[in-house]
């Protein structure tokens, strides 16, 4: 239920019900109507030959005079003469019109509906004696609403030489196809047709927006990302094109702001070595260590801002990365510089990943670890909701509230400005950038029993060439 919900919210779903409605509500109606203009030009038809009858069996009456009480004796086809005291009902409007515009003493007939009784014999003079009685006590048959019962005219004209006529007119029953009367497998042949054919115009028609919110979805993880085909209708283009615009704005703005920071930190190396040097003259040595430590964390704050803004330009490809392997080199590189690291487990993949981004990442996490928490150990899993990547730590954690806000720039959890006990604020924010272009999401947990995790977490993960967990 929840994914029906999900579909007839989406613009796929709700354009897929609007047409398959209005696509079925026209051609039931029109099938309907189609219906309604057939059954008309086939009760035209039936009053056609029930006035062709009537007229070859009057225009023979009318020519043979000598003949007429024989005729009239033996009936014609349908017709026979009206039996006396046979009550009139309603006149017949459509059959007189069609009499009226033909030649002859038909011209001026005057017709009436009446009981059907009185254009046949009598029952009980065609039965046997024996089974009159029981004809009378037969209850009727019910009416077969499929077919309209056969009717009986009271037809009154008279002929050229004056003669009055009263005559029976009998039409056979006839199939008659209501207004609801449709097929119930054409019915359904045609609202699955429907049914397919909205589907595909709601796909179709909903397809631009959907290569346009993967586009804009693409562009958050790689601004450098292929511009989108200026392909489709007019207005599909026109969007195209200003999605394109815009990620050469976005481009071009990344790039003003790393090249200015660039220039500045090149501009204040020159300003910044000067007075390093000039520090070292200071006489009191307490003051100078305060001194050059507040530097130190002045050029580290320049550097780290440069590495943030590189992060989200880089423009390195992604090639084949065995996550196993680099984790194992980076936590060798630390026990070799004395840490208290491990590489507990692997998940044997190898994925399409920017390998020095990749380095810069793991390496901030990892020195955080450490930093923080003075032990690391490291071990990558993979399970059915993607791989993950987990740096474990045996430090205090963090409140519930400092989990999220330590990805924010410039939020230092400890204030000091010792570069051994505190950075600028900006690794775990180049951590995130670093990890969101190539798809992954990084976080942090508090483990049960003290540490923190560092998890980073590929959802779905792009597998160059998977081979054996080791």
């Amino acid at each position: 239920m929840s994914r029906l919900r999900r579909f007839l919210s989406s613009m796929v779903g709700r354009l897929f019900v609007i047409l398959l409605l209005g696509m079925s509500v026209a051609a039931i109606g029109a099938t309907l109507l189609a219906g309604t203009k057939r059954q008309q030009e086939f009760e035209r038809q039936n009053l056609t030959r029930i006035a062709d009858r009537l007229q070859g069996y009057v225009n023979l009456l009318d020519g043979n005079p000598e003949l007429r009480e024989r005729l009239l004796a033996a009936g014609g086809p349908s017709v026979r003469v009206l039996q006396p005291g046979a009550r009139q009902g309603r006149a017949d409007n459509a059959l007189m019109d069609v009499l009226a515009a033909r030649p002859g003493p038909v011209s001026g007939a005057s017709v009436h509906f009446t009981s059907f009784r009185s254009c046949l014999p009598r029952m009980e003079d065609l039965l046997p004696p024996q089974d009159k009685d029981r004809h009378r006590n037969r209850p009727p048959r019910e009416r077969d609403p499929a077919f309209i019962p056969p009717r009986c005219r009271a037809v009154q004209l008279t002929l050229a030489d004056g003669t009055p006529l009263a005559l029976a007119l009998e039409s056979p029953a006839v199939a008659h196809n209501g207004v609801l009367a449709v097929d119930p497998l054409f019915l359904s042949l045609l609202v699955l047709a429907i049914a397919v054919l909205a589907y595909a115009v709601a796909r179709m028609a909903s397809a631009p927006l959907q290569r346009l919110a993967g586009a804009a979805q693409e562009l958050g993880v790689d601004l450098h990302r292929e511009p989108m085909p200026v392909t489709g209708p007019l207005e599909v283009q026109r969007a195209a094109e200003a999605f394109n615009a815009m990620q050469q704005q976005l481009q071009r703005h990344l790039a003003e702001r790393t090249h200015m920071l660039a220039a500045i930190t090149h501009d204040l190396q020159t300003p910044v070595t000067r007075l390093r040097l000039r520090l070292e003259n200071v006489e009191d040595e307490a003051l100078r260590e305060r001194l050059v430590a507040d530097l130190a964390a002045m050029q580290a704050l320049i550097r780290e801002g440069l590495e943030l803004a590189r992060s989200a330009e880089s423009a390195e490809q992604r090639a084949p990365l065995d996550l196993d392997s680099l984790l194992e080199s980076l936590v060798e590189d630390a026990v070799e510089a004395g840490a208290d690291a491990r590489f507990d487990s692997g998940c044997g993949a190898v994925l399409m990943l920017r390998p020095l981004a990749m380095r810069r990442l793991f390496s901030n996490l990892l020195d955080n670890a450490l930093m923080y928490g003075y032990s690391a150990s490291v071990r990558a899993e993979r399970d059915g909701k993607g791989i993950r990547v987990r740096i474990s730590d045996q430090g205090p954690g963090l409140a519930e509230d400092e989990l999220r806000s330590v990805f924010d720039p410039f939020v230092r959890l400890e204030t000091s400005r010792s570069r051994e006990t505190g950075g600028a604020g900006l690794g775990l924010t180049i951590a995130r950038a670093l990890a969101g272009k190539d798809g992954a999401r990084v976080s942090l947990e508090n483990r049960e029993g003290g540490g923190l995790d560092a998890v980073v977490h590929w959802a779905a993960p792009v597998l160059a060439s998977p081979r054996g967990a080791g």
